[in-house]
């Protein structure tokens, strides 16, 4: 029975079928033997998050553009199509052309997040391929991974043969492109070859040397090849947006076009790992974004936009964007969202410029309520000015407003757990005023991870009593109508805190806990938190270690050699300063030495000096 026999007889029987089907619009399906290189990109969560993710959607756009190369689509099956797939003996397969994943020449697996490494080994598995990179040879496809999960890539380095560090708009082609000369070689020696690419991780050129305690003493290449460190790759300025998305058969999460108006943050928000690795500041024109935006409609039919970025409201010429795209598109029925505003009315007039229709729900993320604690992470947000903001979401017709916050921040009190409270029921006393009962206001509490490549990457993980403890208190607080609550399972945190600051011997505890029957980790009802800790447990680590110990200003990390940009001096000086409760001003505002604008020196000859947004390179250029 064939590949495609066998699949036909299992998805009427299976959960959304459209999710493994594949021939969706703008869908790339080349012929099979007319190209060089066949890649893969793999990305370990369900279509239905797959398909939201831009990152995998760039790479897919990138490769297919070249006329010697295909990319296909490779997604994790929901656990009913795993267990039909293995029951079957049917391997993972691509959706474009059905190609067992053992036929590609590169498996490329987008990681954004840690709970998704088991994932990535059951793919492997599903595919029939050995998960130890150094049981693979070069009759075996090459296997990669790049995303921000990657920016502390040596838990998995057991499984990857590569990582690609940073942004892969150009390292992606160098790499197919190097493996082409090299692809008749031994395993060995490619990968030699494609350790000189800047931006390249081979972990098996590394050695991993501790203390007695356990900590890590140093990293040390072991080939002449081998960099050290390894500096992030990024893009001296965006290359236009990709316009021909894929439209799914099925709802996803994100049902919508999504365009990047730019790149990195300037806000420094000390929690916040994405503001440090995406530095530096990079921004799309105008224009560009418009013409992308009628180019998208056109290909794609989408009736949803939205304009990503991780602070929208700090893009130079915003309001000038959102009057042309209203301008350009108002009378459409097109829906228009711009994620990550800022806390102000600024903010709220920009959303009401792009609204039509009826109001639904607006979203603030203050991440801390007292006026302290928002010096400690750097995001100093006055009490008023946030009241006055919402005062402007309700006046101006929206009912339902989401408030985010984190709690077990370093130094945090119990009082600052309560003024989270305290603002959450002034807010709906505000809401109540515009709208009587109908007025809500939604709360989300997260627990803070510390974060490799940020000021607070030395800061522990709170233990779970306090955590727990800190919800309670929540709990007890926000009830009555108009308040709803919701937080998340500290045994989830632990993982993600002990996975996100580990080091290489968490490979095996990775390897064991999959076996045990780990895999969708980040979905709270597929979760198995014993199988994590009876892994640990059997490899002899902690997790507690890992999570919860603070740990001294001059103590390696495990992703030390991994360089960000950013220099550790600065994060450390960083950290310093939010433990006296100091802020720093916004970068456009003022340079503070990071070390970004030095570390991509080379970059900022090829770049218009007002797309990097730092004050520094104007002053400069």
């Amino acid at each position: 029975m064939t590949l495609q026999e066998k699949l036909d007889r299992l998805l009427p029987r299976v959960q959304k079928p459209g999710r493994y089907i594949g021939g969706e619009w703008n869908s790339v399906t080349k012929e099979w033997e007319a190209v060089k290189t066949r890649v893969a990109l793999a990305f370990p969560d369900i279509y239905d998050l797959g398909m939201s993710n831009l990152g995998l959607m760039i790479l897919y756009d990138i490769l297919n553009r070249e006329e010697d190369i295909l990319a296909e689509r490779v997604y994790a099956p929901w656990v009913d199509m795993e267990a039909a797939m293995r029951r079957e003996g049917l391997p993972l397969f691509s959706l474009e052309t059905r190609h067992p994943l053992t036929q590609f020449d590169i498996i490329g697996f987008s990681l954004p997040y840690e709970q998704l490494y088991t994932n990535a080994l059951n793919m492997l598995d599903l595919a029939g391929l050995p998960l130890l990179s150094r049981e693979r040879d070069e009759g075996h496809p090459l296997i990669i991974a790049g995303g921000s999960g990657t920016y502390n890539p040596e838990p998995m380095a057991d499984f990857m043969d590569l990582f690609v560090i940073g942004e892969g708009e150009e390292v992606i082609v160098e790499l197919v492109r190097t493996y082409q000369e090299v692809q008749h070689l031994s395993r060995e020696e490619q990968l030699r070859r494609l350790a000189r690419i800047p931006g390249i991780y081979v972990p098996r050129f590394y050695d991993v040397r501790y203390h007695e305690d356990g900590t890590v003493a140093e990293v040390v290449p072991l080939i002449p090849e081998a960099q050290f460190p390894v500096t992030k790759r990024i893009v001296a300025a965006l290359p236009p947006p990709v316009t021909r998305l894929i439209v799914p058969y099925i709802d996803i999460v994100h049902n919508r076009g999504v365009i990047e108006i730019q790149r990195g943050c300037t806000r420094g928000c000390r929690f916040c790992q994405a503001g440090m690795i995406y530095r530096p500041l990079r921004e799309r024109p105008v224009e560009e974004i418009l013409s992308a935006m009628d180019d998208l409609l056109a290909q794609t039919g989408f009736e949803e936009i939205a304009l990503l970025s991780l602070s929208s409201s700090d893009h130079s010429q915003i309001e000038e964007l959102v009057r042309e795209v209203v301008a350009r598109h108002g009378d459409e029925h097109l829906s228009i969202s711009l994620p990550s505003l800022r806390i102000e009315s600024f903010s709220v007039h920009l959303a009401e410029m792009l609204q039509t229709g009826r109001r639904t729900g607006f979203t603030f993320a203050p991440e801390a309520a007292s006026a302290r604690l928002r010096q400690v992470i750097n995001k100093a947000i006055p009490d008023e000015e946030l009241l006055e903001a919402a005062r402007e979401v309700f006046s101006r017709g929206w009912r339902t407003l989401k408030l985010y916050f984190m709690i077990g921040q370093p130094t945090e009190t119990m009082e600052d757990v309560e003024a989270i409270a305290e603002l959450a029921r002034e807010v709906r006393a505000i809401g109540q005023q515009a709208h009587g009962q109908r007025a809500q206001v939604n709360v989300t509490v997260s627990t803070f991870v510390p974060k490799p490549h940020t000021p607070f990457q030395w800061a522990s993980l709170e233990e779970e009593r306090r955590i727990r403890e800190k919800q309670e208190l929540l709990r007890r607080r926000l009830r009555g109508r108009g308040l709803r609550l919701s937080w998340n399972d500290p045994q989830e945190t632990l993982l993600e805190a002990a996975l996100s600051r580990g080091d290489r011997r968490l490979g095996p505890v990775i390897h064991r806990a999959w076996e045990r029957g780990a895999r969708f980790d980040a979905w709270s009802d597929q979760f198995r938190p014993q199988a994590w800790w009876e892994a640990f447990d059997e490899a002899g680590l902690d997790p507690d270690v890992y999570a919860r110990r603070e740990r001294p200003l001059d103590e390696v990390f495990p992703w030390d050699h991994i360089d960000a940009g950013v220099r550790k001096a600065f994060l450390a000086r960083d950290y310093q300063r939010a433990l006296r409760g100091e802020a720093l001003p916004d970068c456009r505002e003022r340079c503070f030495g990071c070390g970004i604008l030095e570390t991509f020196q080379d970059l900022r000859a090829r770049t218009p000096p007002e797309a990097w947004g730092c004050p520094k390179v104007m002053r400069e250029t």
